[in-house]
């Protein structure tokens, strides 16, 4: 039986906005499996453990009780799950912002025009605590989707729900009041597994794995020669983890330079370093730093 085959388990999302970005994480971190929506797990055929596939909802329980030992889930769903579970990493994707919006035509500018408002949410326990904390009183009414409906139906005054990039809020007459939080994913254990040895291993080699796809995120490997004479200069518009490295090359006076450099900035360093002398420059894409 899948529940007691020994092996380490990780649930992520079976189908949303998580899955994708999920599955290519571990696959990043060279785990080497077949992952399917409609199959309950995948087995890792290179690395102990299995990858179960299972509503988002579901998570954060699977992980408190033991079902999974690993789970990759929103912030926002761990959040209003209360789910007592130990937080691994950050993995910087599946940003979102849990918003109350309002009919565009309403009158409601300030977070206490709320006050006696029916506000309608799939997350009533982060919304009853972003009230408290701002001490409004308001009607919470709890729904299970089609959160953006709710005023127009009359179901609930203003809404709080999960905004992405807004349009979906557009689309049905609402714009924007205030954040109430922001959400990405997580990597989150079960609280036991860290006192079982074995299973602390198998996490701690998939850590090495995860830091190191997350170090590589947005950096590319950049190449180049240069005079040996204009190294100082190159070296101050290489914005790198340290100092580059530099190679004498078989042409007497030239060197290589290695170094990496974030992606958002390559092309205005790209320009600098070809003013300053660098040639025949080659960018190519990293996949894993280990520090």
């Amino acid at each position: 039986m899948l529940a007691t085959n020994g092996r380490m388990k990780i649930a992520i999302q079976r189908n949303g906005r998580l899955t994708e970005d999920s599955v290519g994480l571990l696959r990043a971190c060279g785990l080497n499996f077949e992952f399917q929506k409609q199959s309950l797990y995948s087995p890792c055929s290179n690395f102990d453990l299995d990858v179960l596939a299972i509503r988002d909802d579901d998570i954060p329980e699977y992980v408190q009780d033991g079902v999974a030992d690993l789970g990759i889930i929103g912030e926002n769903i761990l959040q209003e799950r209360r789910a007592k579970v130990n937080r691994l990493a950050m993995l910087g994707f599946g940003g979102c912002r849990l918003m109350i919006s309002v009919p565009l035509k309403s009158q409601i500018r300030k977070i206490k025009d709320l006050k006696g408002l029916r506000i309608g949410t799939t997350y009533p326990v982060i919304l009853k605590s972003f009230l408290n904390a701002n001490r409004i009183k308001a009607e919470i009414v709890k729904l299970s989707g089609s959160v953006e409906l709710a005023p127009s139906l009359n179901v609930a005054d203003v809404i709080c729900d999960i905004v992405s990039t807004g349009t979906t809020a557009k689309m049905n007459g609402l714009r924007t009041l205030c954040m109430v939080m922001e959400s990405q994913a997580v990597l989150v254990a079960n609280p036991d597994v860290m006192h079982d040895k074995n299973k602390r291993k198998v996490i701690e080699r998939l850590m090495i794995r995860v830091r190191g796809s997350q170090e590589a995120g947005g950096k590319r490997y950049l190449m180049m020669n240069a005079p040996a004479n204009s190294v100082q200069k190159l070296k101050r518009l290489i914005p790198s983890l340290k100092s580059p490295t530099v190679v004498p090359l078989a042409q007497t006076g030239m060197v290589a330079i290695h170094t990496v450099v974030a992606e958002d900035i390559f092309w205005d360093v790209m320009e600098k370093l070809k003013e300053a002398g660098a040639s025949d420059i080659i960018v190519v894409p990293i996949e894993i730093i280990i520090r």
